[in-house]
């Protein structure tokens, strides 16, 4: 399953980092290699100052080792190893009307002192953060990852878009990083479903993820902007951040296996702003956008 899983993630990247080179017209990806020395590596891909992407990365990893003793108490497991690997992408748009987005998709395998398997999972998902919101861009991005779910089980779609709106929630803010989308973890073999029909359901997903976005950056791209706008942009964009690097399970989990550094904070976007205690203008676009990050929606039935 690792082999069939590596494999699938590498030819994903490819796919991904070449339709978004189309869509920018300007900028390249470039491709940094990197090795850790505890085992495994990865391929880094980093877009920057692009005509439609101000900064994005699209990565994978395969790494392996010791698991360390932080997530070993994390499991609740003595003296594993592990293996891991995954595509993990984030886009930062230049235009402040088109949603920043990320993704991932990711397995891994636990094993004991004799090297036999002793647990194993996929997980992953994709959301989408807007800085300006356009109901009919959350319905579409929604609709394409309920039509994933629903080739493989018609409950997935409910199941991990009300999981995706509890896990991206910036608890401190009370306020959700973005308007959701999907977010499974420790998708396990049960009676219902084997490992190869979890590989199938993520890659599924993984698959659908131009089709639910590259839309939506066409659509709003060539939408005029203002200083404004950017400064509301850079504001949202700090809660990004702060998401990030106090919640996301993914980011502590690279910091705490000597993942690479750059990496793991490719994430954060170039340009950010705090300022303090900033409220949007009462009855403005940016307050139509504060309101629904306090309420999450269920966009198909909106």
């Amino acid at each position: 399953m690792k082999e069939k899983f590596v494999a699938y993630i590498k030819n994903l990247q490819n796919e991904i980092t070449s339709a978004l080179e189309s869509i920018d017209g300007k900028a390249k990806f470039k491709e940094d290699k990197w090795i850790r020395k505890e085992g495994g590596g990865g391929q880094t891909r980093v877009i920057e100052n692009g005509a439609v992407f101000e900064k994005g990365g699209v990565n994978i990893s395969e790494v392996f080792g010791k698991l360390p003793e932080s997530m070993q108490q994390y499991f609740g497991v003595r003296d594993a190893d592990f293996f891991a690997c995954g595509l993990s992408l984030v886009l930062h748009p230049k235009n402040p009307f088109v949603p920043t987005v990320h993704a991932n998709w990711r397995y891994f395998e636990m094993y004991d002192a004799e090297g036999n398997i002793v647990d194993s999972w996929f997980g992953g998902g994709q959301d989408l953060t807007p800085y300006y919101l356009f109901e009919e861009d959350a319905k579409h991005f929604h609709q394409i990852c309920k039509n994933a779910c629903d080739k493989h089980n018609s409950s997935f779609y409910e199941t991990y878009k009300k999981r995706c709106d509890e896990y991206f929630w910036n608890a401190h803010r009370e306020e959700a990083r973005g308007i959701g989308g999907l977010f499974f973890d420790y998708l396990k073999q049960t009676d219902e479903m084997s490992m190869q029909d979890w590989y199938d359901f993520v890659t599924e997903v993984g698959d659908s993820f131009l089709e639910s976005y590259l839309s939506i950056v066409q659509k709003r791209n060539n939408i005029p902007y203002s200083e404004e706008n950017r400064n509301w942009q850079e504001i949202r964009r700090g809660r990004y951040v702060e998401f990030n690097l106090v919640h996301d399970k993914g980011t502590l989990f690279g910091l705490k296996t000597n993942g690479r550094i750059e990496s793991i904070l490719m994430s954060l976007p170039p340009v950010v702003q705090w300022k303090y205690d900033h409220h949007p203008e009462v009855g403005s676009e940016e307050e139509k956008l504060i309101e629904v990050l306090k309420h999450p929606r269920n966009w198909l039935q909106s």
